[in-house]
């Protein structure tokens, strides 16, 4: 009988615990997005920070409540480095590959609006060098 009590108490403060670790959570990543919108609005009104860098601040902050879902919801913040790597390094390499491909995307954009069907590069740069003798 002491037993079955004893399990049933460690079920109770393991759930008191989860709920504690949600609620933190959940402080937590309200303190960093009201943060957020409050830059947001500071920015709109007196404009004190440049545009790139304030996206660079809300990139990195939208990184970081990401991580701290992923270690607290996931618990992954709770596993050994291994498995851990194992998960973020095809996570970074995805990251990098959305780079490249709307870096590549870009470019094709580019490189369409500069040449018209059947136009060879060269002809592209002679043209607006004779237009203007």
């Amino acid at each position: 009988m002491e037993h079955t009590h004893t399990a049933a108490g460690h079920e109770t403060a393991h759930a008191d615990s989860s709920t504690k670790t949600i609620w933190r959570t959940f402080w937590i990543l309200l303190c960093i997005t009201v943060f957020e919108v409050g830059l947001a609005f500071l920015h709109l009104e007196y404009g004190f920070l440049p545009r790139v860098v304030l996206n660079a601040i809300f990139v990195g902050l939208t990184v970081l409540k990401a991580f701290y879902i992923v270690a607290e919801f996931m618990h992954l913040g709770h596993e050994i480095k291994n498995l851990i790597l194992t998960i973020l390094i095809p996570l970074l390499l995805f990251v990098w590959f959305i780079i490249a491909f709307l870096y590549e995307g870009d470019s094709w954009k580019n490189m369409r609006k500069d040449l018209k069907p059947g136009t060879p590069v060269e002809a592209v740069k002679i043209a607006p060098a004779e237009k203007h003798h």
